[in-house]
């Protein structure tokens, strides 16, 4: 293959936030990311890979205070989890950093002051909730009371799940902290603002590039169609951050500081290597830069974070690069089910290398969500890579050792396949880049039958018990231990383990540049197993593990306060006062006018007993999918009036909403108008 001109990149992915452990959701993205670096690597590209724990912000002060630790022994012990699974998927990190460092201070601080000279900063005086028993400021999640529209109890400060209405925190009825529980007031406060609108036609030419992916950018332009709005960078002590310089109990956002942390982890790969940074981040870099993040957290790269950049004199990036949600087994991960799975737990279990080839060969270029099916996993590991890949070399090389000294022939017996798998390295490398794994992995495996179809035509096993065949069997091995060398090449950057245990039995190195031509009169070594087969009871035990390491006897501080589940107890006598029943779903609808309700029309065991109940389940489900399905009722509930009509009970459901929710279902048995004890 010809040599390529080497290219100088260097390669970021989204920083985890240290406020908890690694789950499939995170390594998805590092995945794609590291096999994306290494197939660089591979070409003969300087290509390096820095990430960062996102570690400030109030989520992680509150945990720690919960813990009795501070927040930098939270961050440090979250950042060595974080590491070693990371690690233990093989992420191959040119450098893994935190931005609660010296270097993100630094460059915090620089881009600041220059958004500041430059006269991209405002400050003025807003008025926000407040909790006068915790005395911080309490963002909209931290806030709950009655809907003002609906008078549904229970709600969010933003919005009302029973009937969709948006709103202020401060037009909540009967506000309580969701903290304390302490009733919210109104306090003014001076806050810091970045003037996003300002840079409007950069952005707008910036959406015109190539630099996003086409439903990226079209999904941006709406923000840019509906107006852009100067972005509150600052938040009140107190705050795990840094302080603002000059500004007393002002500290710079999260979402400032974290993206800057791609720098600050450069910069300290650069002190330890001594890497020119100039080279990557100045503005006429000629170096390329990607960003590897999930689609959720688009707009601060694609608008807010070039912006910036350009006001602080740095480059953009060349490419960022979204990918799709996690999901599995085809709905979003789930705690109760025991697929909201962790690194740590899913290596307890299963080799890291079973994952890696799955996501590879379901990731594309698109922003779509990936599905990990458990079952198709287990098939696709075991067919592709056991029964094809390793097949190939484990059907040869017993023959090679056993009569021919583990040596390769002298001559390629069929030279006319090894030039068809080598050509085929182009396309291949041309879908990686391209971050087409899916199609890339089709490619691989399509060689691979290629492969077994050629060793099942000539039939080694048959001809080794023939007079006069010594050098057909020979010759016939020879040519499938080179194929599934250049097998193995094209898959190194999705298996870098099992490509070590092929470089050890082929005793050569697997790069594209040394696909040359064919070994010949090859000394090999012993072969031994590469990768063995899934078997379905360790699935099934990650799974049970899931459930229960995420089934905590009291939920941590942070995820009390997000959810809102802190409060006093309540006594039985209380508790039997609510009629839980069972109900059928006869009918269900969407609501005209509604954004998350669904109409459902629950049959309680009576002919003269059809409750209409409005939910706010639509984001999860469609109406079509619910009739004849039993659910649990509070049916001693007073009817409400809502402008779409009576809702006569409430159905039960966990889950935090949107399309995380789940409607409670009986076991087989339960019949309508049960009453649940």
């Amino acid at each position: 293959m010809p040599a390529l001109e080497p290219r100088k990149i260097l390669v970021t992915s989204a920083l985890p936030y240290a406020n908890g452990p690694l789950h499939l959701g995170h390594l998805l993205e590092q995945v794609q990311t590291d096999i994306w670096v290494r197939f660089q690597k591979s070409r003969g590209h300087d290509c390096l890979y820095v990430c960062a724990d996102d570690a400030h912000g109030t989520a992680i002060m509150l945990t720690a205070e919960k813990r009795g630790i501070t927040p930098e022994q939270q961050i440090d012990s979250i950042r060595r989890e974080h590491m070693r699974d990371s690690a233990g998927f093989l992420i191959g990190f040119d450098n893994f950093h935190t931005t609660h460092s010296e270097e993100n201070r630094y460059w915090c601080e620089t881009i600041y002051d220059c958004l500041q000279a430059n006269g991209h900063i405002t400050s003025r005086s807003i008025t926000q909730a407040f909790d006068p028993q915790k005395k911080l400021f309490l963002a909209d999640r931290f806030i709950k009371g009655s809907c003002p529209r609906c008078k549904t109890p229970d709600q969010y400060g933003d919005n009302c799940e029973a009937c969709g209405a948006t709103y202020s925190p401060t037009d909540l009825i009967d506000p309580v902290s969701a903290l304390s529980g302490a009733t919210p007031i109104e306090k003014e406060s001076t806050h810091f603002f970045f003037k996003l609108p300002e840079f409007k036609a950069l952005l707008t030419s910036w959406l015109e590039s190539d630099t996003l992916q086409a439903q990226v950018a079209n999904k941006l332009r709406e923000w840019l169609d509906a107006g852009l709005q100067e972005w509150d960078i600052s938040r009140d002590a107190p705050y795990f951050g840094f302080e603002i310089p000059g500004e007393p109990g002002k500290y710079f956002y999260v979402w400032l500081d974290a993206p800057i942390g791609y720098i600050a982890s450069f910069q300290n790969y650069c002190d330890q290597s001594g890497r020119d940074f100039d080279e990557y981040w100045r503005q006429d870099s000629v170096a390329e830069l990607y960003h590897f993040i999930g689609k959720d957290i688009i707009n601060f790269h694609g608008l807010f974070w070039p912006a910036m950049l350009d006001s602080a004199g740095l480059r953009a990036p060349t490419a960022i690069c979204a990918h799709g949600f996690l999901t599995v087994n085809g709905t979003k991960m789930s705690k109760s089910r025991g697929t909201f799975i962790n690194a740590s737990t899913y290596l307890e279990h299963l080799d890291a290398e079973y994952l890696r080839y799955y996501f590879a060969a379901k990731l594309s270029a698109s922003i779509d969500d990936i599905d990990l099916n458990l079952e198709d996993f287990v098939q696709r590991v075991n067919t592709d890579v056991v029964g094809k890949v390793v097949n190939i070399a484990s059907r040869c090389a017993g023959f090679l050792r056993k009569g021919y000294d583990n040596t390769l022939s002298t001559d390629c017996a069929e030279p006319a396949l090894w030039d068809e798998f080598a050509a085929r390295g182009d396309t291949i490398a041309a879908l990686y880049e391209q971050r087409e794994f899916n199609k890339a992995i089709r490619e691989v495996i399509s060689l691979a039958d290629r492969a077994n179809q050629y060793i099942d035509e000539k039939k080694p096993w048959a001809l080794a018990k023939a007079e006069g065949t010594e050098r057909e069997v020979h010759d016939t091995c020879s040519v499938g231990i080179n194929l599934f060398r250049v097998l193995m090449t094209y898959l190194k950057p999705v298996l870098p383990a099992m490509s070590e245990k092929a470089e050890t039995f082929l005793n050569c190195s697997l790069d594209w540049t040394s696909l040359k031509g064919p070994l010949l009169e090859h000394k090999l070594a012993k072969f031994k197993p590469l990768m063995t087969r899934i078997e379905m009871p360790q699935v099934e035990a990650m799974v049970e593990a899931s459930k229960s390491s995420n089934t905590p006897t009291k939920a941590p501080a942070s995820a009390q306060a997000e959810k809102g589940i802190e409060g006093d107890t309540i006594k039985f006598e209380d508790f039997a006062k609510v009629d839980l029943r069972v109900a059928k779903i006869v009918s269900a609808e969407h609501v005209e006018g509604a954004d998350k309700l669904l109409c459902l029309m629950l049959d309680l065991g009576d002919e003269q007993d059809h409750r209409q109940v409005f939910s706010g389940i639509k984001g999860a489900y469609q109406p079509e999918d619910l009739v004849g399905k039993l659910t649990v009722v509070v049916a001693n509930l007073a009817p409400r009036k809502m402008r779409f009509g009576l809702s006569e009970g409430m159905v039960l459901a966990a889950g935090p909403g949107g399309k995380d929710i789940f409607l409670l279902e009986p076991h087989d048995g339960a019949l309508p108008g049960m009453q649940v004890k």
